[in-house]
């Protein structure tokens, strides 16, 4: 993933989540204009922020840089509730997944 695509699925990701650059700015501790200067290549995220933005939209920095993920919060609440589930199961959901391909 390049600096190009970083700054892409930021946007990506606010804009699914329907939220202002501002907010998000402010809500990971950063200055108002942070992430609107990100998404203009102006600003380049550390690895602590690069983690503070994920940590902001709920998942992992792999599903972060997995451009396959369309939908990654989704994924990982999937994800989370699968976890708890018997082997048979698992195996319904398998099937419909599969199916549904």
């Amino acid at each position: 993933m390049q600096i190009d695509d970083i700054k892409k699925r930021v946007t990506e990701l606010r804009m699914k989540k329907g939220v202002s650059a501002r907010d998000m700015s402010l809500s990971i501790g950063m200055g108002e204009a942070y992430i609107s200067n990100l998404e203009n290549g102006k600003a380049m995220p550390s690895v602590e922020v690069l983690f503070y933005i994920c940590e902001y939209f709920n998942i992992t920095p792999a599903e972060f840089f997995d451009e396959d993920i369309k939908e990654p919060t989704k994924a990982y609440e999937v994800y989370q509730l699968i976890k708890k589930l018997s082997d048979n199961q698992l195996d319904v959901i398998k099937a419909m997944v599969e199916q549904m391909k």
